[in-house]
Formats: structure tokens, C-alpha cells, sequence
């Protein structure tokens, strides 16, 4: 165990924040912190990281324990470079560089033994702290985090909050402190980067603490939930999907509880007034000691299962044609650049689309030419018949800050009464006195359930939704994708949160440079076929390189037969113009010369020679030219 809560309480202006909250950290253990937004989870980081004080409770923290800490928004000052910001990490291996570059320079003098031993124990070491590897320790992390190798030289005091962020984040995986505190760490990642986060925490060799709204995310990381729920902390000892089944299991047990206790409470009143009414001293001494009975019973709390909001089941105001949308041959440029061509797709009445790509692919980009705020470079972007789109963009520029929530909905819907708005309001968690709230003092969160509502309630039958998870806590996220599930019109939505793309799309779309790729259901369909095409072009790959290699081995084959005829045809002519010279010799000697049939045999056979070797080297010629052609 490497960090220890026991009891910890903490209110703010009398308001109760965190309750008697308890749990513990193992070393190299991955825990979920989750809750709605308010709850107090970032209110217990500051509380573990001694920024702020508990009213009751106690911390422990494992001696020689070294903390990293990711803020939610990353308020960093620095004058570097994003590359050697991370590389700050490494000064030490920086140092320890010079130091022996220093020492290489002094031993062209200096071939002292004290010198080469103090040379060898100082690269020792550096080798020992993976000094060779850090650099491109440095730029791994930056590339999974999706950086450009063109960002690496950007001044960090020129970066957005979220690539700060991401800047932060680097660091602290480098660092490798031994209890890693993440808020919202997979804010402003692709789906790319979130793959490869999770690749690098689960083989992580330190704990972490996790705060996120990913649950997709956490499903994969964290074998522990803590759930801090009206102040109270709950444990569970598995992932988002295991937290999920065992609070309905538990929510079930505490509801028949709290049922039971209810009708037991009930009886026992009934039994009380029964017995009061007999007006008879003995009966009202028996009424008094039931009425004590009661009042030391320990209620169940109500469980919040039974305060449920219900469905809100939306209309188009107009059925649309059964193809909302077709592209043709669409293309967008910038400055001459081409983000996106040649894309062609189709969305038909009712689907539920998804579309994911990569940051910068121009997925919002197509979704401002589907609204005409944009225009194709060329190519055919169609609306079907009777479609009326309604779009929801993140930046919630249709709210009125000095409006309050209800005053908002109303003012855009007259037509509904006062108890029909608080009704759908209380669908997207807005109850009892939050619809009071004035838009300008709402959180990022509340505004974009606020403009969520008012766009679901336009009768619009294509809904266009860019990043809607975005700012939301759980529970919203859920309520959403209610909502979602009861909207009878089509939908096309860009999101990075893939449990909410599984819950919601029956169709995924991958935008491409080059490419609009179609996948049935959702992302885990999506990713399953990815992989099957992976596995598909690595045996092919298998297949293509057993097919060099037989190619190879033949090839090497034919060129030993080629040079093993040369050198036999080298041989022949060598031997035969050997026996040329012997018979030119032969010819000369007196029995020879003086007999013309012996004479005429050598030259006969002289001939034949020649005539063999003129052959032999027009064909090793031919094999040399093959041999050139196949070097």
C-alpha cells in the first residue's frame, strides 16, 4: 500500500463536500475516481497533495513516495521549446554527456589509469540509466501524444491550453514518479493518442489515480473504482463495466431494503394510531414504546435509483426522404493544401453515424459544408428531401448569459408550459432550483446540456453533434445517450469517446485523406475489422516475402547453373586450345608432315577445334550478359 484514506471530511461555506470518505492505493495499482461534476474529486487531489486540509480525517502517504500531479487545465509558463521542455527531465544524462565529452578530450593527453577508470564508472552509469535511449524516449512520448515532428520546436508560451496540457502530461510519464494524480488526462486526445495512453499506463510501473469521463478509457486501465457519490466514497474492485453492474446489483439490494424498512415503518405506525385511539393508558404506554422503537431505528437512505429522471422521446417535426445525405467526389482545400478529396458516402434515414479520424483530417470542417458555412472545393455535398439539420458545434454561441435556464427554453419555445420545460430540463439533470441558474454563471458542462436540450427540442429530423461528450461528466453523458436512443430522426456525430460511440452508432465512418471507409455498428466493430485488416496485410506480407524468396532462391539457383557452365566452357576452351597448340607442334615433325594423310588428320582435327572454341565463346559470351543482367 502506497497511499492511505481514512475519514477524510472536508465542507466549504457550510456545504458538505466530501463524507467520512476512505480507501487505499497499491503500488503499481490503476483506480478509477469518478462522480459528477462537483462531486469533490479534484477537491481530494488537493487534499492528497497537501494543497488544501481536511476538517477530519488523515492522508498516509508510503515513505519516499513521489507524486505527479496533471491538473485538469494546465496553467504552464515556460520559455522553452515543447522538445526540450521534456527534455528538462533528462538533465542529469545531459550532464553526465559533457562530463565524459570533457573527459574523451582530456585522454589525449592525459592516458592515466585514474582517468579511464573514473571514464569507464561514469558510463557505466549512464549506461545503466538508459542514457543512449532517452532522446528518443522523448520524442516516442511526443508522438504518442499527437505531436507533429514539426511542433517539436514550437515556444511552449505560443501553445494552446490543451497542447500545455498534452506538454504536461509528456513530462510527467518521463518523470515516472511512483503515484501518478490524472485529472481528465484524455482531454484533448484523438482516439490515436487515447489508444497509445492506455498502451503506456498499463505497462506503467507506478500507480495512478485517475479522474475521467472516458469510460471506455477507464474500462481498459483500472482494475479499481472509487466512486465518490454524494460525498461518500464507494469502492469497487474492478473496471467501469464491472462498477457499472455491481451498483446496479447493490442499488437493487438497497431499494428493497429501503422498501422494506418503509412498509415496516408504515405498519408500525398504523399499529401506534390503532393503539392511541383506545385512549386506555396501558395501550398508549405501548404506543410511547413502539413510537421509541422508531425513532432509534437507523434509516436506510432513499436510494437515488428511485429519483430517476424519466426518457425524453423526441419528434422531427417533418418526416425527411430516406437519403439525408450523399457526397460525391468531395473536396476542401485550404491555401492550396488539400485536407480532404475524392470522398463519396451516403446517409440514409435513421442511422446513427459516427465519424472519426484524425485531429486536423477536417471532420468539422465537412460538418460546416453540411451546414453551407463552407463550401466544397468541388464535388457534390446533397441534403435529401425535407431534411432540416440542426447542429450542435461546442461552442454554445446561442445561449444568452444574462438568461436563466428556463427563461432560455422558454423564450426559444413559447409554446411549452412552465411544468413541460421543467419536465425536459429535468431529463438533462436540471432540477428543483438549477433551472434558476443564469446561463453566464453555468460550467462548461451545464452550458452544453443546456444547448443539447434547446437543439433536440428544434423538431430538426438530422442532428449534427461535434464532440456533444465534451465537458460532461458521466451521468450526462448516460442521460445523453438516452435521449440519443429515443430520437426518431437520423444522426451523424464526430466523437473521441468510443464507449459513446458503441453505445450509440449503428454505422462508423472513417474520414481519410484520400477516403470516406464505412464500418458496420460501432467502434469495437470498427477496431475489430482494423485489426483484421492488419492481420490480412501482414500475411500477406508473409506470403509476399515467401514469394521473394522462393522467387530469390530460383534466382540464385539459375545464376549458379550459369556460372558453373561459364566456368565449364572456360575449361573446355582452355583445354582445347591447348590441344591446338599440340597439334600445331605434331604437325611439324618429320613422320607427320612427310605423310599427307597424317597431316591432313591434324589439320582436320585442328578445325574441329577451332571451330568448338568459336561456339564456346559465342555462348559464354551470351552467359556473361546474363550474368550482368542479373547482377
Amino acid at each position: 500500500m502506497i497511499l492511505s484514506v481514512s475519514g477524510i471530511s472536508k465542507s466549504f461555506d457550510g456545504k458538505e463536500v466530501l463524507r467520512d470518505v476512505s480507501f487505499h492505493i497499491e503500488a503499481r495499482e490503476k483506480a478509477a475516481l469518478i462522480g459528477i461534476n462537483g462531486a469533490g474529486k479534484t477537491t481530494l487531489f488537493h487534499i492528497l497533495l497537501g494543497e488544501s486540509q481536511p476538517d477530519q480525517g488523515e492522508t498516509y502517504i508510503a515513505k519516499n513516495i513521489r507524486i505527479g500531479y496533471l491538473p485538469q487545465i494546465a496553467e504552464y509558463e515556460s520559455e522553452n521549446r515543447i522538445e526540450d521542455e521534456l527534455l528538462t527531465v533528462f538533465r542529469h544524462l545531459e550532464e553526465m554527456e559533457l562530463k565524459m565529452r570533457d573527459m574523451e578530450s582530456r585522454m589525449g593527453e592525459d592516458q592515466s589509469e585514474s582517468l579511464m577508470n573514473q571514464y569507464a564508472e561514469l558510463q557505466r552509469q549512464y549506461e545503466a540509466q538508459d542514457g543512449y535511449q532517452f532522446r528518443s524516449r522523448v520524442r516516442g512520448v511526443l508522438a504518442g501524444l499527437g505531436f507533429e515532428e514539426e511542433e517539436y520546436s514550437l515556444p511552449i508560451r505560443h501553445l494552446s491550453g490543451g497542447q500545455k496540457t498534452r506538454v504536461m502530461l509528456g513530462k510527467l510519464l518521463l518523470q515516472a514518479p511512483d503515484l501518478l494524480l490524472l485529472d481528465e488526462p484524455t482531454n484533448h486526445l484523438d482516439i490515436e493518442s487515447l489508444t497509445w495512453l492506455e498502451g503506456y499506463l498499463s505497462s506503467y510501473q507506478g500507480a495512478a489515480l485517475i479522474i475521467s469521463h472516458d469510460r471506455y478509457f477507464l474500462d481498459r486501465l483500472c482494475t479499481k473504482t472509487i466512486e465518490i457519490e454524494l460525498g461518500k466514497a464507494r469502492v469497487y474492485n474492478g473496471n467501469y463495466t464491472y462498477y457499472i453492474q455491481e451498483k446496479e446489483f447493490r442499488q437493487k439490494i438497497a431499494v428493497r431494503s429501503y422498501e422494506a424498512q418503509q412498509k415496516e415503518i408504515a405498519r408500525q405506525e398504523g399499529i401506534i394510531r390503532e393503539l392511541r385511539g383506545r385512549g386506555q393508558e396501558k395501550f398508549i404506554k405501548r404506543a410511547q414504546s413502539r413510537e421509541k422503537v422508531l425513532e432509534k431505528m437507523e434509516l436506510v437512505e432513499r436510494p437515488q435509483s428511485l429519483n430517476a429522471s424519466m426518457k425524453l422521446h423526441l419528434e422531427p417535426n417533418v418526416e425527411s426522404a430516406q437519403v439525408v445525405l450523399s457526397a460525391q467526389e468531395v473536396c476542401k482545400r485550404f491555401d492550396g493544401r488539400s485536407l480532404f478529396e475524392g470522398i463519396n458516402f451516403e446517409i440514409r434515414k435513421g442511422e446513427r453515424v459516427a465519424l472519426i479520424g484524425a485531429n486536423g483530417i477536417g471532420k468539422t470542417t465537412l460538418f460546416k459544408m453540411i451546414m453551407k458555412e463552407e463550401r466544397a472545393s468541388y464535388g457534390d455535398l446533397h441534403l435529401g428531401v425535407n431534411v432540416f439539420p440542426g447542429y450542435y458545434d461546442q461552442t454554445q454561441e446561442n445561449l444568452s448569459p444574462e438568461k436563466t435556464i428556463l427563461d432560455e427554453i422558454y423564450d426559444a419555445y413559447p409554446n411549452l408550459t412552465v411544468p413541460e420545460i421543467r419536465n425536459i430540463l429535468g431529463c438533462f439533470l436540471f432540477r428543483g432550483d438549477d433551472v434558476f441558474k443564469l446561463i453566464g454563471t453555468l460550467s462548461g458542462g451545464e452550458k452544453a446540456r443546456v444547448s443539447l436540450c434547446k437543439i433536440m427540442l428544434t423538431g430538426c429530423n438530422f442532428l449534427l453533434l461535434d464532440e456533444p461528450t465534451n465537458h460532461l461528466d458521466i451521468a450526462s453523458r448516460e442521460v445523453l445517450e438516452e435521449n440519443l436512443k429515443a430520437y426518431r430522426g437520423t444522426l451523424l456525430f464526430i466523437s473521441h469517446d468510443r464507449y459513446f460511440i458503441n453505445q450509440i452508432a449503428t454505422r462508423t465512418l472513417e474520414l481519410t485523406p484520400d477516403q470516406m471507409i464505412p464500418y458496420l455498428g460501432g467502434y469495437d466493430f470498427y477496431l475489430e475489422h482494423k485489426r483484421a485488416e492488419e492481420i490480412q496485410k501482414a500475411q500477406s506480407m508473409i506470403t509476399d516475402s515467401k514469394q521473394d524468396f522462393v522467387t530469390r532462391k530460383a534466382g540464385q539457383s539459375e545464376l549458379r547453373k550459369i556460372r558453373s557452365r561459364a566456368d565449364r566452357l572456360e575449361k573446355e576452351i582452355e583445354q582445347m586450345e591447348e590441344e591446338i597448340e599440340q597439334i600445331k607442334k605434331d604437325m611439324l615433325l618429320p613422320q607427320n608432315y612427310s605423310s599427307a594423310s597424317k597431316y591432313q588428320k591434324l589439320e582436320d582435327r585442328m578445325n574441329e577445334l577451332s571451330e568448338k572454341i568459336e561456339q564456346n565463346m559465342m555462348e559464354w559470351d551470351d552467359l556473361q550478359k546474363q550474368l550482368e543482367e542479373m547482377a
